[in-house]
């Protein structure tokens, strides 16, 4: 599905090698929730954006794990960053397990449906938990319009 949305959070920004994002986000995502309390409209939605990879060459990247804010934060917590985000995406929404099958589905799918991956955008996921300690993961690609 294609859809026009905008996020605003508050979060840490981390960097390191792509192939060791699985890792290091999940890492930072701990540090930021040890510090929600700091952070003022909470959504309580948790979310990462992500650079885009490139091509083979760009191995570090960087990404901001963060919260979903309801409204534009002036007063931004030591160390966080508020970020906006407003886009066109084409988006899918999965098991978390599934992380890298939901990407490359929804690169297939934008693919076929004539979709321009918008190279200059953070790719975003959001985390929804839905009980007994599973979450899902919707993913927004970017598209140029």
């Amino acid at each position: 599905m294609m859809v026009k949305k905008e996020f605003k959070l508050v979060g840490l920004k981390g960097s390191g090698e792509f192939a060791n994002f699985g890792y290091e986000v999940p890492l930072l995502a701990k540090q930021l929730l040890s510090r929600e309390k700091e952070i003022f409209h909470s959504t309580e939605t948790e979310i990462s954006l992500f650079e885009p990879k490139r091509d083979e060459e760009h191995l570090i990247g960087h990404f901001y794990t963060g919260v979903i804010v309801n409204e534009k934060i002036k007063e931004v917590p030591s160390g966080m960053y508020y970020i906006e985000a407003n886009n066109r995406y084409v988006t899918t929404r999965g098991d978390i397990s599934k992380v890298g099958e939901l990407h490359l589905h929804l690169l297939n799918w934008a693919k076929e449906q004539g979709y321009k991956r918008d190279p200059d955008s953070y790719i975003i996921e959001t985390y929804h938990p839905i009980g007994n300690g599973a979450e899902e993961v919707q993913i927004y690609l970017p598209i140029q319009a």
